[in-house]
Protein backbone atom coordinates (compact mmCIF):
# COMPACT_ATOMS: atom_id res chain seq x y z
CA UNK A 1 0.00 0.00 0.00
CA UNK A 2 1.34 3.09 -0.80
CA UNK A 3 1.07 5.34 2.56
CA UNK A 4 1.80 9.39 2.32
CA UNK A 5 2.14 11.13 5.43
CA UNK A 6 0.77 14.73 6.17
CA UNK A 7 2.71 16.43 9.01
CA UNK A 8 3.51 19.66 10.74
CA UNK A 9 4.01 19.69 14.94
CA UNK A 10 2.13 22.36 14.47
CA UNK A 11 -1.58 23.09 15.00
CA UNK A 12 -3.87 24.41 12.17
CA UNK A 13 -1.23 24.23 9.90
CA UNK A 14 -3.76 22.43 7.25
CA UNK A 15 -3.05 18.31 8.08
CA UNK A 16 -6.68 17.64 7.80
CA UNK A 17 -8.08 19.78 4.76
CA UNK A 18 -4.69 18.47 2.92
CA UNK A 19 -5.75 14.84 3.85
CA UNK A 20 -8.95 15.04 3.21
CA UNK A 21 -8.76 16.42 0.01
CA UNK A 22 -6.12 14.48 -0.80
CA UNK A 23 -7.82 11.14 -0.26
CA UNK A 24 -11.19 12.60 -1.94
CA UNK A 25 -8.87 13.03 -4.87
CA UNK A 26 -7.47 9.35 -5.00
CA UNK A 27 -10.83 7.95 -4.50
CA UNK A 28 -12.15 9.83 -7.44
CA UNK A 29 -9.44 8.51 -9.96
CA UNK A 30 -10.94 5.03 -8.77
CA UNK A 31 -7.89 4.31 -6.39
CA UNK A 32 -8.30 2.10 -3.30
CA UNK A 33 -7.78 4.58 -0.62
CA UNK A 34 -7.60 4.79 2.97
CA UNK A 35 -7.32 7.00 5.79
CA UNK A 36 -5.71 7.41 9.26
CA UNK A 37 -6.38 9.79 11.73
CA UNK A 38 -3.60 9.84 14.25
CA UNK A 39 -4.95 13.32 15.83
CA UNK A 40 -6.79 13.20 19.29
CA UNK A 41 -9.52 15.32 17.70
CA UNK A 42 -10.46 13.09 15.40
CA UNK A 43 -11.52 16.02 12.87
CA UNK A 44 -10.62 13.66 9.86
CA UNK A 45 -12.50 10.70 10.35
CA UNK A 46 -15.75 13.21 11.23
CA UNK A 47 -15.37 14.09 8.00
CA UNK A 48 -15.43 10.75 6.81
CA UNK A 49 -18.52 10.12 9.03
CA UNK A 50 -20.15 12.88 7.33
CA UNK A 51 -19.54 12.02 3.36
CA UNK A 52 -22.14 11.14 1.55
CA UNK A 53 -22.73 7.54 0.43
CA UNK A 54 -23.12 8.49 -3.64
CA UNK A 55 -19.55 10.01 -3.30
CA UNK A 56 -16.38 7.79 -4.38
CA UNK A 57 -15.61 5.38 -1.52
CA UNK A 58 -13.01 6.51 1.35
CA UNK A 59 -12.02 3.56 3.99
CA UNK A 60 -11.27 4.16 7.82
CA UNK A 61 -8.23 2.46 9.13
CA UNK A 62 -6.21 2.14 12.59
CA UNK A 63 -3.44 0.34 13.86
CA UNK A 64 -5.65 -2.88 14.53
CA UNK A 65 -6.02 -3.21 10.61
CA UNK A 66 -4.12 -4.96 8.41
CA UNK A 67 -2.10 -2.09 6.02
CA UNK A 68 -0.58 -4.58 2.92
CA UNK A 69 -2.33 -4.59 0.13
CA UNK A 70 -2.71 -2.56 -3.18
CA UNK A 71 -4.17 1.08 -2.92
CA UNK A 72 -3.46 4.23 -1.03
CA UNK A 73 -3.29 5.37 2.53
CA UNK A 74 -2.97 8.69 3.72
CA UNK A 75 -2.18 9.12 7.20
CA UNK A 76 -3.29 12.90 8.89
CA UNK A 77 -0.63 12.86 11.88
CA UNK A 78 -1.02 14.81 15.06
CA UNK A 79 0.12 18.32 15.98
CA UNK A 80 3.41 18.04 18.34
CA UNK A 81 5.20 14.64 16.19
CA UNK A 82 8.84 14.76 16.75
CA UNK A 83 10.96 12.13 18.19
CA UNK A 84 10.90 8.10 18.00
CA UNK A 85 6.90 8.55 17.37
CA UNK A 86 8.20 10.65 13.88
CA UNK A 87 10.62 7.68 13.34
CA UNK A 88 8.39 4.53 13.86
CA UNK A 89 5.73 6.69 11.11
CA UNK A 90 8.47 7.52 8.77
CA UNK A 91 9.18 3.49 8.39
CA UNK A 92 5.93 2.98 6.95
CA UNK A 93 6.01 6.14 4.58
CA UNK A 94 7.01 6.88 1.17
CA UNK A 95 6.38 10.66 0.73
CA UNK A 96 5.63 12.83 3.32
CA UNK A 97 3.89 16.34 2.79
CA UNK A 98 4.62 19.31 4.93
CA UNK A 99 1.54 22.24 5.13
CA UNK A 100 2.65 24.89 5.87
CA UNK A 101 0.91 28.77 6.87
CA UNK A 102 2.49 32.11 6.48
CA UNK A 103 2.81 32.64 9.90
CA UNK A 104 5.73 33.82 12.55
CA UNK A 105 4.66 31.02 14.86
CA UNK A 106 4.39 27.97 11.96
CA UNK A 107 7.57 28.80 10.18
CA UNK A 108 9.58 29.05 13.57
CA UNK A 109 7.63 25.50 14.04
CA UNK A 110 7.99 24.01 10.62
CA UNK A 111 11.99 25.05 10.23
CA UNK A 112 12.93 23.22 12.91
CA UNK A 113 10.43 20.51 12.26
CA UNK A 114 12.01 20.41 8.40
CA UNK A 115 16.10 20.08 10.15
CA UNK A 116 13.92 17.23 12.32
CA UNK A 117 12.80 14.86 9.38
CA UNK A 118 16.40 15.51 7.05
CA UNK A 119 18.15 13.91 10.34
CA UNK A 120 15.50 10.45 9.92
CA UNK A 121 17.25 8.06 8.33
CA UNK A 122 14.91 7.32 5.97
CA UNK A 123 14.74 10.69 4.38
CA UNK A 124 18.31 10.86 4.40
CA UNK A 125 18.91 7.25 2.63
CA UNK A 126 16.08 7.92 -0.13
CA UNK A 127 13.51 5.80 1.58
CA UNK A 128 11.02 8.62 1.95
CA UNK A 129 10.46 11.97 0.10
CA UNK A 130 9.73 15.21 1.59
CA UNK A 131 7.47 18.07 -0.44
CA UNK A 132 5.92 21.45 0.58
CA UNK A 133 2.60 22.60 0.59
CA UNK A 134 1.49 26.30 1.47
CA UNK A 135 -1.63 26.55 2.77
CA UNK A 136 -4.14 29.39 2.65
CA UNK A 137 -1.93 31.54 1.28
CA UNK A 138 -2.77 34.70 -0.61
CA UNK A 139 -0.83 36.12 -2.68
CA UNK A 140 -1.10 39.76 -2.10
CA UNK A 141 -0.30 39.96 0.94
CA UNK A 142 3.12 40.31 3.15
CA UNK A 143 2.32 37.17 4.50
CA UNK A 144 2.68 35.33 1.60
CA UNK A 145 6.33 37.26 0.74
CA UNK A 146 7.51 35.94 4.22
CA UNK A 147 6.37 32.36 3.38
CA UNK A 148 8.34 32.55 -0.06
CA UNK A 149 11.39 34.25 2.02
CA UNK A 150 11.41 31.36 4.30
CA UNK A 151 11.39 28.86 1.53
CA UNK A 152 14.13 30.31 -0.78
CA UNK A 153 16.40 28.16 1.41
CA UNK A 154 14.83 24.80 1.98
CA UNK A 155 16.33 21.81 0.09
CA UNK A 156 13.02 20.39 -0.80
CA UNK A 157 10.06 20.82 -3.41
CA UNK A 158 8.00 23.48 -2.53
CA UNK A 159 4.56 22.10 -4.71
CA UNK A 160 2.07 24.76 -4.98
CA UNK A 161 0.95 27.30 -2.71
CA UNK A 162 -3.39 26.88 -2.09
CA UNK A 163 -5.75 29.71 -1.64
CA UNK A 164 -7.65 30.97 1.47
CA UNK A 165 -10.99 30.00 -0.08
CA UNK A 166 -14.61 29.16 1.34
CA UNK A 167 -14.52 26.00 -1.35
CA UNK A 168 -12.32 24.05 1.39
CA UNK A 169 -14.35 25.31 4.61
CA UNK A 170 -17.84 24.61 2.53
CA UNK A 171 -17.07 21.03 1.51
CA UNK A 172 -15.25 19.85 5.06
CA UNK A 173 -18.57 20.60 6.42
CA UNK A 174 -20.21 18.57 3.35
CA UNK A 175 -18.26 15.37 4.02
CA UNK A 176 -16.87 16.26 0.59
CA UNK A 177 -13.45 17.13 -1.34
CA UNK A 178 -12.78 20.02 -3.84
CA UNK A 179 -12.91 17.19 -6.53
CA UNK A 180 -16.54 16.23 -5.26
CA UNK A 181 -18.17 19.72 -6.06
CA UNK A 182 -18.88 21.61 -8.76
CA UNK A 183 -15.49 21.56 -11.23
CA UNK A 184 -17.15 25.44 -12.36
CA UNK A 185 -16.47 26.32 -8.66
CA UNK A 186 -13.46 24.64 -7.62
CA UNK A 187 -11.26 24.97 -11.09
CA UNK A 188 -8.76 27.60 -9.43
CA UNK A 189 -8.36 25.18 -6.35
CA UNK A 190 -7.98 21.83 -8.85
CA UNK A 191 -5.54 23.97 -10.96
CA UNK A 192 -3.45 24.86 -7.90
CA UNK A 193 -3.93 21.05 -6.82
CA UNK A 194 -1.75 19.72 -10.02
CA UNK A 195 1.45 19.86 -8.93
CA UNK A 196 0.67 17.75 -5.88
CA UNK A 197 -0.79 15.35 -8.11
CA UNK A 198 2.27 15.20 -10.59
CA UNK A 199 4.62 14.21 -7.37
CA UNK A 200 2.42 11.79 -6.21
CA UNK A 201 2.18 10.06 -9.53
CA UNK A 202 5.95 10.07 -9.81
Amino acid sequence: MKTILIANPKGGAGKTTLSTNLAGYLAHQGEDVFLWDLDRQKSALHWLSQRPANLPPIGRLDATKDKSGAGWLVLDSPAGLHGEKLSELLKRVEKIIVPIVPSSFDLAATRTFLNELGDEKSVRKGRAFVAIVGMRVDARTRAAEKLDDFLVPVDLPVLTHLRDTQNYVTAAFEGKSIFDMAPSQVAQDIEQWQPIIKWLRS
